[in-house]
């Protein structure tokens, strides 16, 4: 039964319980394939960084990329998981044509992490844990286009072309056991977790977790089941989602749907499904396999993995300060609040800021500039914060060059922009462009003057006791100096020549 309209959200919690399982695949950051000596960088000329390995070609033997095992094992103990003393590799077996050896290098029933948890705070404060099933290895697939037609993908086109430089790139793949109990707030569970796992994996330093270049993407898995029941429903997996509101949109679609078929008397096809970020709908893929149609067994080319009890608990000493836990130092030291710090999180500048404080600028300023002026010019260039022409240490010179009064708020937007521009360190553009504040009493004094001169009317005002009036005066001193008075000094020189008590 084919379903096009939906529920509202509100009737679908009313009647059903969600329960979700969340699938993120990401690729590690490094320097080899997990089973070749092939390269992983990007944008390298299509099929130019394969070998007869990652090609899966007759006689050739895989060997366990190390690094990429030390990444899973930090990864696991990140999520509080039990590291095996033991685990192996299985062949999963199936025909796509971006699997160029017929089957996927990955762990079955034997993961290297398994039985852990990751808490994630929402946006009000409340914390909710997600349990973790397990986090094993595998390799990335190659890289279909599909050329022609309207979508983009395989329906319609007119032929595909393949790229195998992708397909044996090392993934850790994370598996939430079924998340319960989540209810009307499923959707932003999901996304919270996701924001919160992309943290801990980019605080690790084992991949850059981009979501919008394929780093790390998300499978949604949703089913639901009538409320005050505990039998699970048929399951949709939404597949390769990669983007943290896409993760919420695909779950609250899900939801969405199928209150709407299971209300109207239909049945949930347990199948792959494709998220669509024009409108956050979502559209059948394929039937779901179950394991046994995969036919796995165990990887004959790889002996088992076998990390050392010693070898885990180095590594455990080498984990950083875990993202939740550095939020709340972080918190308290700046003496912000939790919604804040939820703002600062949204706009990934949690790192940049530290940096700046790090580079010497008040934990304030830092604030003031990269959510302020920072944040604006990202939004309008449509880029992340991090992606601007400008270091954290140009950041705090800019933010220092304030706090000494050698520029104002107006002359440091100035000197920001230049910087952009790529005119040069602060203190050139502050140069070139001549942006210093006037401190010169003597010239302030004859500006004062001047204006004081040419508004006599406003100067007997606030000789009368009216001192606010001393905004007007203010502003036309500034506009003599082109803004380079520093306001402040110039209102308690009106005053002190006007004779007034500030």
């Amino acid at each position: 039964m084919t379903v096009t309209d939906l529920v509202s959200y509100e009737d679908a919690l009313a009647a059903y319980d969600p329960v979700m399982g969340l699938e993120v695949h990401v690729e590690l950051g490094t320097k080899t394939k997990m089973f070749c000596g092939c390269s992983t960088e990007l944008k390298q000329d299509a099929n130019s960084q394969t070998c007869p390995t990652c090609l899966g070609l007759p006689g050739s033997l895989p060997v366990v990329n190390a690094t990429g095992v030390e990444s899973a094992i930090k990864i696991g103990l990140a999520l509080n998981c039990s590291i095996a003393e033991w685990c192996r590799f299985a062949r999963k077996n199936y025909f796509y044509p971006d699997m160029p050896k017929n089957f996927q290098t990955s762990q079955y029933d034997e993961p290297i992490a398994f039985d852990g948890y990751l808490d994630v705070q929402l946006e009000d404060g409340e914390v909710f844990r997600v349990e973790i099933e397990r986090a094993h290895m595998e390799e990335d697939t190659g890289k279909s286009t599909h050329v022609g037609g309207a979508t983009g993908r395989i329906h319609g086109a007119r032929h595909s072309l393949l790229d195998y430089n992708r397909a044996g790139i090392p993934l850790i793949e994370i598996v939430t056991k079924p998340i319960e109990g989540a209810g009307e707030r499923a959707p932003e569970v999901a996304k919270a977790y996701v924001a919160e796992l992309r943290e801990l994996i980019k605080a690790l330093g084992v991949s850059e977790a981009r979501m919008e270049m394929g780093q790390m993407r998300c499978d949604v898995n949703l089913s639901l089941r009538p409320n005050g029941t505990q039998k699970f429903g048929t399951r949709s997996e939404t597949k390769n989602v990669n983007s943290l509101r896409s993760v919420e949109r695909a779950a609250r679609f899900e939801i969405q749907r199928h209150a709407a078929v299971l209300s109207s008397g239909g049945t949930i096809i347990q199948e792959t499904r494709h998220f669509h970020e024009e409108d956050g709908s979502t559209t059948s893929g394929r039937v779901k396999e179950e394991a046994e149609d995969y036919r796995y067994f165990p990887e004959p080319d790889l002996v088992p993995v076998a990390p050392s009890r010693e070898w885990v608990e180095e590594l455990r000493a080498t984990l950083p300060e875990l993202p939740r836990l550095r939020r709340n130092r972080l918190l308290e030291e700046w003496g912000i609040s939790e919604h804040d710090m939820q703002s600062i999180l949204n706009a990934g500048a949690v790192d940049l800021i530290t940096a700046t404080v790090d580079a010497g600028a008040d934990s304030a300023a830092a604030r003031k500039w990269w959510m302020g002026e920072l944040a604006r010019r990202a939004n309008e260039d449509g880029v992340e914060l991090a992606a601007l022409a400008i270091t954290p240490e140009q950041v705090a010179r800019i933010a220092a060059l304030v706090a000494e009064g050698s520029l104002n708020d107006k002359l440091a937007r100035q000197t920001f922009e230049g910087v952009l521009a790529g005119e040069g360190d602060p203190d050139t553009v502050v140069e070139k462009r001549g942006l210093k504040v006037v401190s010169d009493e003597g010239a302030l004094g004859t500006a004062v003057d001047e204006a004081i001169a040419a508004n006599a009317a406003i100067a007997d005002k606030i000789r009368g006791g009216k001192v606010a009036a001393a905004g007007a005066l203010v502003g036309a001193v500034m506009k003599a100096t082109r803004g380079q008075a520093d306001a402040a000094r110039v209102r308690e020189l009106i005053l002190e020549k006007l004779g007034v008590e500030g």
